[in-house]
Order: structure tokens, then C-alpha cells, then sequence
């Protein structure tokens, strides 16, 4: 594991936190509900926030962050965005399903072996919260 190698993994992550952000976007978009759609907010903004972290773990390391979701995970956003359901609960479900599969298990898969300890503790801590997401989302289906 060299220093590149730690910083082309936590770009890769960084770039499935923008399309996190940018899926939040979306369902916001078409949330209709007061309370659902604040939750969403912040959620959203717990993604920007953990962006940030990793964009600045980057620099620390010497690397230079990306700041998009790149042209593959752009290109998924577009389409994403006309699957996304009317309704609340179906809203719902699929940022559970964005958290769930994208956020927790292919960043899992992303970081796995490549990472120094601190970046490791540092994705670790975001890759809870997220889990945190996931235990909302369920709780707001019930």
C-alpha cells in the first residue's frame, strides 16, 4: 500500500459520497412531506459534511481530491433520477436502498485493504453513520 494507493481509494469513496449527495438531491426534489423531506436534509448534509473530511484527508496525505461523482456515477445520477417513486414511502425506499447497497456495501468493497490507519478509522466512523441512515430510513417504512 503506497501513498497513492490510499489516496486513489479514498477518491473512489469520495466520489460515491457526491453521489450520495446528489441522490439525496433528487428525492428531496420530489418529497412532498415536511418532515420526511428535513430529514432527508440532513442527511444530505451529514454526506456533504463527510465529504468534506475526506476531501481533507486527502490533501493531508498530499493528494488532490475529486470533486465530483466522475463521468460513470454522473451518468448513473441522470437516469437514477427518472426511476425515483411519487410516493413517500417508495422515496423512501430507494435511498434506503441508495444507503444500503451503494453507500455501506460497495464502499465497504472500495476500501477494503488499501487504507492507512487513520483513513481506515475515518471511513469506518462515516461507513457507521451511514448505518445510523440505514436504521432511520427502516424506522421511517414502519
Amino acid at each position: 500500500m503506497t501513498g497513492n494507493d490510499v489516496v486513489e481509494t479514498l477518491n473512489q469513496f469520495l466520489k460515491g459520497q457526491y453521489m450520495g449527495i446528489h441522490a439525496y438531491e433528487h428525492h428531496i426534489q420530489k418529497l412532498m412531506d415536511p418532515y420526511i423531506k428535513g430529514e432527508f436534509q440532513r442527511i444530505q448534509q451529514e454526506h456533504k459534511n463527510h465529504a468534506l473530511m475526506v476531501a481533507e484527508r486527502i490533501q493531508n496525505l498530499g493528494g488532490t481530491p475529486v470533486d465530483d461523482e466522475g463521468m460513470i456515477g454522473s451518468i448513473q445520477g441522470f437516469f437514477g433520477q427518472f426511476k425515483i417513486p411519487d410516493t413517500s414511502s417508495g422515496i423512501i425506499e430507494s435511498a434506503l436502498t441508495g444507503e444500503d447497497y451503494y453507500g455501506i456495501q460497495i464502499s465497504e468493497e472500495i476500501v477494503k485493504g488499501d487504507l492507512d490507519t487513520e483513513s481506515r478509522q475515518l471511513i469506518e466512523e462515516i461507513l457507521d453513520k451511514d448505518r445510523q441512515h440505514v436504521e432511520f430510513l427502516n424506522r421511517l417504512l414502519q
